[in-house]
């Protein structure tokens, strides 16, 4: 078994895959982190499905295409509360590691969670000597802090 790409120490076959395959997701950090998963999946079907019906827009599909053009790294869950989970994304950068922080708004009806906006945050400050948040194993500035 591997484990999720969410970063949850679950094996994928626990964590994400059911979501992906039609499962409901119970809680907002659920779906937040099955939606990382599809992006690293390149799953854009479960996007546009969990994302609220309010905030199709018609370049979506272009947008998508644009955040499939990275490659994610990592996820951190950071504060998951109500309707609400703070959350930072890793991706491969031209000059180390680029972040996607963002506190995300979703919303409940009839039963099913939706994604619907994000406040993007300030980078998060990483010290030389963390854990490199790609989850190799090694300290930041050995693997993608250059």
């Amino acid at each position: 078994m591997a484990l999720c790409y969410c970063c949850s120490a679950v094996d994928f076959a626990h964590c994400c895959a059911p979501f992906l395959q039609g499962q409901q997701a119970a809680t907002p950090e659920q779906l937040m982190r099955s939606r990382y998963t599809a992006f690293v999946l390149k799953n854009g079907d479960y996007l546009l499905r969990t994302l609220h019906p309010s905030q199709h827009k018609p370049d979506e599909h272009a947008q998508l295409a644009q955040a499939f053009g990275l490659t994610w790294l990592g996820l951190r869950v950071l504060h998951a509360a109500g309707d609400r989970v703070e959350f930072c994304a890793f991706y491969a950068a031209p000059r180390g590691l680029g972040q996607l922080h963002e506190n995300s708004r979703f919303v409940r009806e009839n039963g099913e969670w939706f994604y619907v906006d994000g406040e993007f945050l300030p980078s998060l400050k990483l010290q030389r000597n963390d854990s490199c948040p790609c989850g190799s194993g090694q300290k930041y500035k050995k693997c993608h802090g250059l």
